[in-house]
């Protein structure tokens, strides 16, 4: 049975507090982990969750600020660790590449572990297959990219009519991958089924790129450092708000909502829940560590 769902292992901004680690988020995506931003403390943090190091499939940076990678050297050298046999793809700006390096081998250990860099120069797909993934440039004091995770439209394929135009065995897949057998086409044996999108966007400010990246996802995971407020501080500093998170939710029609990156400065989380219920009228989650979201189900398609 496929699982979608994101493991939040941290949710303060730059500093931690005695609730909130930094950055850390493991989107588990049927047989992929995709390890976004580990900050300092994610190995630890992984441990609690209940997220071993072979569960990482793929890691994604969105920029070289100390909360969102300085726990790259823990994780990295966990992977050799407990000797993950898949390979591991990185994903990270190109600009901090000297930045990936001395994490990658900050101090001595026997590398086993199968880790392959891409760095990340221009807007586009860096990953293709089952499932597409692009990255975009956001607007932050530093060079920084946000994430989209595409699955393509498919069929859902019914037992029933299967039986009833006796395909079975290795002949449904055939059917899948051509589209007819015989005199039966996939259409007379399935119903459509809604390909699912996900979004993740981290620091920065207003931008074209963080509508785009966010657009009809299922799940929008958006920083929200500050509240409205401050805006004039969210601006110079290269953030959000959870205001203006909520409102890019609501233009972008989003389904769910979960806001992090917390500015230690707001003791109460309840906050950026009653702010960004003002702009968006979907689920909104204000992300706690250590908690586990659910992808929403799949959107369904009209009937007539």
């Amino acid at each position: 049975m496929s699982t979608r769902e994101l493991v939040v292992l941290g949710t303060a901004s730059q500093v931690p507090t005695r609730h909130r680690n930094q950055n850390g988020y493991l989107l588990r995506w049927d047989g992929e982990g995709i390890l976004f931003d580990p900050g300092e403390g994610t190995q630890r943090q992984m441990l609690r969750a209940g997220v071993a190091a072979t569960d990482i499939t793929r890691i994604c940076v969105t920029h070289f600020h100390g909360d969102h990678s300085l726990g790259l050297s823990g994780v990295i050298q966990r992977l050799s660790l407990d000797k993950v046999a898949h390979p591991v793809d990185a994903h990270f700006p190109a600009s901090g590449a000297h930045y990936f390096e001395r994490m990658r081998h900050a101090t001595a250990f026997y590398e086993q572990a199968d880790l392959r860099e891409h760095p990340i120069a221009e807007d586009g797909p860096i990953a293709t297959g089952k499932l597409t993934l692009e990255a975009r440039r956001l607007s932050h004091p530093v060079e920084a990219f946000g994430y989209r995770l595409t699955e393509p439209d498919g069929r859902t394929m019914l037992p029933e009519r299967l039986r009833e135009h006796g395909i079975a065995g290795p002949d449904v897949g055939r059917l899948q991958r051509e589209g007819r057998l015989g005199t039966t086409t996939i259409e007379d044996v399935s119903t459509p089924r809604h390909g699912q999108r996900f979004a993740f966007v981290m620091d920065t400010r207003l931008c074209d790129a963080v509508y785009a990246l966010s657009e009809n996802a299922d799940m929008l995971v958006i920083e929200s450092t500050f509240l409205a407020e401050d805006t004039s501080l969210a601006k110079d500093f290269g953030h959000l708000t959870a205001q203006q998170a909520a409102r890019v939710a609501a233009e972008s029609g989003v389904r769910q909502l979960v806001l992090t990156h917390f500015s230690q400065r707001y003791p109460d989380p309840a906050r950026f829940l009653e702010e960004a219920k003002g702009e968006f009228d979907g689920e909104i989650v204000v992300a706690q560590d250590l908690e586990r979201v659910q992808v929403p189900k799949r959107r369904s398609f009209p009937t007539a």
